[in-house]
C-alpha cells in the first residue's frame, strides 16, 4: 500500500438500483481489512448540501461509520444501506468557470468542507451520470484550491438500471431490474389474451432504450418503442437538431398497425406494447408545458404518464380503423424493479466493482476514474475526461446503435410487419 488514507466516505445519490449493497459492502470491507475507516454518507449530498460549522454533521444521523459486523451478509440484500437523494450541488456549475464563482460554487464548498469535517480524505462517489457529474466537478473544485488545502481522491462507480453509461458494457442492476421488468411483462400478456385486450406499458429509461429493449426481449413484448426508435421517418414538421419532436399520430398509427396485423394475419386479439419513458421528453412543448422537473433539470416523467396518454389515443384510433371496440390499458412500470433483490451477477458485478473502488483508491493511487469491468469482470478504470464533455461538464449518453445486433433481436422478435 502506498497510499495515506485513513478515512474513505461512500455516497450513493440518485435512484436506487439492484447490487447497490454488493458495491458498498464489498468497498467498505476490503478499505476496514486494510486499515482505513469507512464512513456512509446518508442520503446521497443531501446533508452535505447544507452543511455549516454551526450545524456540524452528526454520526448515525448524517453519516455512519460502517463496521464489518454491520456489514455481514449484506451483499445480497435489498435496498441501499446508506440511503439515496437526487440532490446537485453542482447545479449551477455548467462551464469550468463557474467553479470560480463563490456563489454558483458555494453547494460545492459546503460538501468539501462538510466531509472534510468529519476526517473523510478520499471519496467513493456510486451513481448514474448525474452523479458522475458532480464527482467530477468536485474534483474540478478542489484543483483550483490553494495548494496548502488538502485535496480529497474521488472515483466513481457506475450505477444505473438503464444501463446507458459510457466507459462499462452493463451496469449493476440492469439484469435484475430486466428480469422483473419482463416478469411482469409475462403476467400482462396472460391477463391480455385472456381478455382479448392490449397493455401499454412505459418502463423506465429516461435517456436510451436499453431497460426497455431488455424487458421487451425478456418479457415477449409484441412491439417496443425507444428515443433510438424516434428517427427521420417518426419526427413531428417543426423538429429541429436541437429539439427533436416526436409525431404522435405517426407512432399510434405504428402500435395500431401493429395491432391489426396481429389480429387479421395472426388471428390475436391481445398483446403487450412498451414504451420507454424517454420518449416523453419529446413530446411536443404544449405536452410538457406543466411538467415539473428535477434539479438535474430532467422532466417528471411520472407527472407525463405516456402509458395513459398513448393507451387512449390507440384505442380511438383502432376503432376509428377497424370499428372494434379493444380495451387498451396504460401502465407505469420501474419503481417495482430499482429495489428488486439482486440477481446473483448484479451482485458479483457489484462486488467487483466495489472491490475495484478500493483498489483504485488504496492500491493504485486513482483520482478523477470510473470503476468498470470488461469480459470476466476484469477491472480497468476509466478517466473523467473520456466521459465527460470539458467546455459543458455534461456526460455523454451511450445509446443503442440503430442496427446494433442488439438493436435486431428485439426487432426480430416482436410481432414484424414489415414496416
Amino acid at each position: 500500500m502506498t497510499h495515506r488514507l485513513k478515512r474513505v466516505a461512500l455516497l450513493f445519490a440518485g435512484g436506487p438500483a439492484p447490487g447497490a449493497n454488493a458495491v458498498i459492502s464489498t468497498c467498505a470491507i476490503s478499505c476496514i481489512k486494510n486499515g482505513v475507516e469507512v464512513v456512509g454518507i446518508r442520503y446521497g449530498y443531501s446533508h452535505l448540501i447544507d452543511f455549516t460549522p454551526a450545524q456540524p454533521l452528526i454520526e448515525g444521523f448524517h453519516y455512519l461509520k460502517l463496521t464489518e459486523v454491520m456489514l455481514r451478509r449484506t451483499r445480497s440484500k435489498q435496498g441501499i444501506l446508506i440511503g439515496t437523494a437526487r440532490s446537485n450541488p453542482g447545479r449551477y456549475i455548467t462551464h469550468p468557470s463557474h467553479l470560480q464563482d463563490a456563489e454558483k460554487a458555494a453547494p460545492m464548498k459546503r460538501v468539501y468542507d462538510g466531509l472534510r469535517s468529519i476526517g473523510v480524505d478520499a471519496l467513493v462517489s456510486i451513481g448514474g451520470d448525474d452523479t458522475l457529474k458532480t464527482a467530477n466537478k468536485l474534483r474540478l473544485y478542489q484543483e483550483q484550491l490553494p495548494q496548502d488545502q488538502p485535496r480529497m481522491p474521488i472515483v466513481h462507480v457506475p450505477k444505473t438500471i438503464d444501463n446507458d453509461y459510457m466507459g462499462i458494457d452493463f451496469t449493476f442492476g440492469y439484469f435484475t431490474a430486466v428480469e422483473t421488468l419482463g416478469t411482469e411483462i409475462c403476467n400482462l400478456h396472460a391477463d391480455a389474451e385472456a381478455a382479448r385486450s392490449y397493455f401499454v406499458v412505459e418502463t423506465m429509461g429516461r435517456s436510451a432504450g436499453w431497460l426497455a429493449y431488455g424487458a421487451a426481449i425478456a418479457g415477449e413484448a409484441s412491439l417496443v418503442i425507444s428515443v433510438e426508435d424516434v428517427t427521420e421517418r417518426y419526427l413531428a414538421p417543426q423538429s429541429t437538431p436541437e429539439r427533436r419532436i416526436m409525431d404522435v399520430d405517426k407512432v399510434v398509427a405504428k402500435i395500431v398497425r401493429v395491432m391489426r396485423h396481429r389480429q387479421e394475419k395472426e388471428g390475436k386479439e391481445y398483446g403487450v406494447v412498451v414504451l420507454a419513458e424517454g420518449l416523453a421528453e419529446y413530446l411536443p412543448s404544449e405536452a410538457l408545458q406543466d411538467v415539473p422537473r428535477d434539479d438535474h433539470g430532467h422532466v417528471s416523467v411520472a407527472h407525463v404518464d405516456l402509458g395513459k396518454m398513448f393507451a387512449k389515443r390507440v384505442a380511438d384510433e383502432f376503432r376509428s380503423q377497424t370499428g372494434v371496440k379493444r380495451k387498451v390499458t396504460g401502465l407505469q412500470l420501474g419503481y417495482e424493479c430499482r429495489c428488486s433483490r439482486p440477481h446473483a451477477f448484479d451482485v458479483m458485478l457489484g462486488s467487483q466493482l466495489g472491490v475495484g473502488a478500493y483498489r483504485a483508491l488504496c492500491e493504485e493511487n486513482h483520482n478523477g476514474v470510473m470503476v468498470s469491468v470488461s469480459g470476466q469482470l476484469d477491472l480497468h478504470y476509466v478517466p473523467f475526461e473520456q466521459l465527460v464533455d470539458p467546455e459543458t461538464l455534461v456526460t455523454r449518453v451511450r445509446f443503442i446503435p440503430t442496427g446494433s445486433d442488439f438493436h435486431k433481436l428485439a426487432r426480430f422478435l416482436e410481432t414484424s410487419i414489415n414496416d
